[in-house]
């Protein structure tokens, strides 16, 4: 009782706060936590016809399914690859550009700099892959210059040894600018007074960075690090659906674009939730490890 109390009373100071948080908890409410109810349906042989309630109960059949097919395990590989390398190359670059921003000292030049790293963002992936397709065709501006110098062609998009850093370099492409806007943000949020007396004591800049402005990230960086990790298995239909060709399946052919196939296209409704609460399951673990983990080398975590 005393809490509610404390609750109400610190809702009534803060009203504004709670009333600009209320559109991002209505979102999380309906297309976050009610579709939960639906995976259920991993459970059944759902029916459109017979709806939820009177689809017969088949237990961990689409499970079974789902691990005894041939294609698993070759596609979860490609996916763990991918998520490797999503956590590993692609989530330390927004964190890096951030630092590189935030020493740049004149006030046009950063906002220019900054503007010019969102815009991507903006960009569907649609519209990257066409632009990626375009840069590697036979006459982009990739085998142009390969040809000035006396290369043959090599159509990229089609090598599979090429996708997956062409993965990472669109993401990065797209996402990373737009990453560097929660790191600048809590740069900006620092004691410029710890800053000044570092440059009393004569502490370079690359110092200041290494012992002051780092290791103040590293709080940030680590609550963004675990959301990223609980995502591990979600890559992205969309990026790697435009960017996949037929020579590139064995590559790029991930869970999602599996699920799009086996489930959807096909209407194997209750076999595509079963593969997307699986991807939740490895999520919700390594969240779950890796938080505990943090909480006992840095003393924070999620919770």
């Amino acid at each position: 009782m005393q809490a509610t109390g404390r609750f109400y009373q610190h809702a009534r100071k803060c009203w504004p706060l709670y009333l600009m948080a209320l559109p991002g908890l209505v979102f999380l409410i309906v297309l976050r936590y009610i579709p939960l109810g639906g995976s259920i349906i991993a459970f059944q042989d759902y029916s459109l016809f017979k709806g939820i309630a009177d689809s017969p109960w088949v237990g961990f059949k689409h499970f079974k399914i789902l691990f005894d097919s041939p294609d698993f395990y070759r596609i979860f590989a490609n996916t763990l690859i991918l998520g490797f390398l999503k956590v590993v190359v692609i989530f330390p670059v927004p964190l890096i550009l951030a630092l590189m921003i935030n020493e740049v000292r004149a006030v046009l030049l950063k906002k220019g700099i900054q503007t010019a790293l969102y815009i991507p963002h903006f960009l569907s992936w649609v519209i990257i892959a066409g632009i990626a397709f375009d840069m590697f065709s036979l006459n982009g501006i990739f085998n142009t210059v390969r040809d000035w110098f006396g290369y043959a062609p090599n159509l990229i998009m089609q090598d599979e040894r090429y996708f997956r850093w062409i993965y990472v370099f669109t993401s990065i492409w797209r996402e990373a600018g737009w990453g560097t806007i929660i790191y600048l943000a809590a740069i900006s949020a620092m004691d410029p007074q710890i800053y000044e007396s570092a440059t009393i004591d004569g502490a370079s800049r690359m110092k200041q960075i290494r012992h002051i402005t780092l290791p103040l990230l590293l709080p940030t960086a680590l609550v963004l690090f675990l959301i990223n990790l609980g995502s591990f298995l979600d890559l992205g239909f969309d990026q790697v659906f435009t960017l996949l060709t037929p020579m590139t399946y064995s590559v790029g052919d991930i869970i999602d674009t599996y699920v799009y196939r086996s489930g959807i296209q096909e209407a194997r409704y209750s076999f595509a939730t079963a593969v997307g609460l699986f991807q939740a399951i490895i999520g919700f673990v390594l969240v779950y490890v890796f938080n505990r983990i943090s909480k006992k080398v840095t003393g924070g975590g999620l919770w």
